[in-house]
């Protein structure tokens, strides 16, 4: 972090130490370094002595703790010239961003992306509040749950480049309508100078932003070729996230790497691991939707080559009053799958062959049910927490 004066901090609540300036900023205590300030939001005021023992020159209990992220979050942005790139979406914006965030880093580029899922009021702060002066690029991410939340996420940030990758049914409980999650999402192009969206999302035309084609990829020995650029990875549906991710290099005016890119995706997103017997697990535990639920499905029988498949699928939330009928949409979509493993009480809906009420009960019927070979994907919603499952299965 660039060294960010205390007294910039004043007012936004009780702040003790003798530091001019800190250098880092942190609401973990047990990740606080010499020289950062600790933000005791939530419950962090019973850290406040744990975050002084590991270092913390300074420390704030805020009066409102979004308000006091906020603020640091536009001190620290002030002080960079980084470009930001902002991503959202409905689907795949934490991939995207891990796309571009390895595209950038293979040219050269010195980058700054935001961790896991770090894309909301406390997440985005956090991010800005890393960038260096020798940073070239820094690569946010901004969720919402509903209208409003985006444009001040995207006025924290300030982003030179803003990219929405797609507008699905996701949130529908809190929206009601695919047109107003599309006029959410939409608020980051009437802040960023630059918009990218996908050129077939209709309800994104009207904005004027530059368009980015998803066209179908290349899959060559287990390698996706997107637009002439070879990655480490073979899921089609990331292959579509590299195609945004490649709009927004050309934005920035990096040339395309040469040779393979390689892609850390962030925690249980697409990780796959080996399983006994040749076997393969695709952990895409973090959430799901109607069109992250088919994409995955797809990548599952990509797999497949042969061996018997197994998808452990979690509820689909925040769906609204369509809950039901989404889930039935999906059970459809299973008849090439051998096992299908529901947990959830809307997973139910996916006619399984077994069916769990939690994530804990999962793993008995899946150390049961899964055998040595098979290739499983595990999916569903962050409020079933399937993790547990896929790491009982690794």
């Amino acid at each position: 972090m660039i060294p960010l004066p205390l007294d910039e901090l004043r007012g936004l609540g009780r702040i003790e130490g003798d530091a001019e300036s800190v250098t880092g900023v942190q609401i973990d205590s047990r990740r606080v370094q010499q020289g950062e300030l600790f933000v005791a939001v939530r419950s962090g005021v019973a850290y406040l002595d744990d975050a002084r023992a590991r270092g913390a020159s300074a420390t704030l209990v805020p009066e409102d703790d979004f308000a006091a992220l906020a603020a640091i979050g536009r001190a620290a942005r002030s002080r960079f010239e980084a470009r930001v790139v902002a991503i959202t979406g409905s689907v795949g914006k934490t991939s995207t961003k891990d796309i571009l965030t390895a595209l950038l880093r293979a040219t050269g580029a010195d980058v700054v992306a935001a961790e896991d899922g770090y894309n909301n009021e406390i997440g985005l702060p956090l991010t800005l509040c890393r960038v260096e002066r020798e940073t070239d690029v820094v690569v946010t991410e901004m969720g919402m749950r509903g209208l409003g939340q985006i444009r001040a996420l995207a006025e924290i940030a300030r982003p030179h480049i803003g990219l929405i990758t797609s507008i699905a049914p996701v949130h529908l409980e809190l929206l009601g309508s695919i047109e107003n999650i599309a006029r959410a999402k939409a608020e980051l192009l009437e802040v960023a100078e630059i918009g990218i969206v996908p050129a077939d999302e209709p309800l994104l035309a009207s904005y004027g932003a530059h368009t980015f084609e998803r066209h179908a990829p290349e899959i060559r020995d287990g390698h996706a070729i997107v637009d002439g650029v070879e990655f480490d990875f073979a899921a089609r549906h990331q292959a579509q996230n590299a195609a945004a991710a490649l709009a927004v290099l050309d934005t920035l005016g990096y040339e395309r790497p040469r040779g393979i890119v390689e892609v850390t995706f962030s925690r249980w997103r697409s990780q796959e691991t080996e399983l006994p017997g040749g076997g393969l697990l695709i952990n895409d535990a973090w959430n799901a939707n109607p069109v992250a639920m088919r994409a995955a499905l797809a990548h599952l029988r990509d797999c497949a080559a042969g061996r018997r498949t197994v998808a452990i699928l979690g509820d689909m939330a925040e769906l609204g009053a369509a809950a039901p009928r989404f889930h039935e949409e999906i059970a459809r979509e299973l008849g090439s799958v051998d096992v299908v493993i529901g947990v959830g009480e809307l997973a139910r809906g996916y006619a399984p062959e077994a069916w769990a009420a939690t994530a804990d009960e999962a793993v008995a019927l899946a150390r049961e049910l899964v055998r040595p070979g098979d290739v499983v994907l595990v999916k569903g919603s962050r409020s079933v927490g399937l993790e547990i499952v896929a790491e009982a299965l690794a």
